[in-house]
């Protein structure tokens, strides 16, 4: 993997081209991209309520959450899965 891309490795051993992942939601969306549809949706104080970080209810910002997100691996991960909770939640209600 590098660069949070899976690359196939040719006949010699070199890295080629990037594998397709067709069935992954969060293929191609970045932490930020995720953050600010979060915080559109349920703001500031709902993205608090929902995932405990202080980095969501004192002062926050999509710079200084980022920050935060990118250290830590549990964080990040809750916040991913709110994002597919979201999306399965909107492709609902359509």
């Amino acid at each position: 993997m590098v660069g949070g891309r899976i690359l196939e490795c040719g006949q010699n051993g070199a890295m080629t081209t990037p594998i397709a992942q067709p069935r992954n939601p969060l293929h191609g969306i970045t932490l930020e991209a995720m953050l600010t549809n979060l915080v559109a949706a349920y703001g500031w104080a709902g993205l608090s309520e929902r995932i405990a970080l202080r980095c969501f209810a004192h002062e926050p910002s999509i710079a200084s959450s980022l920050k935060v997100l990118r250290k830590t691996p549990w964080a990040r991960e809750k916040v991913e899965s709110l994002y597919l909770f979201m999306l399965r939640e909107a492709k609902r209600s359509r």
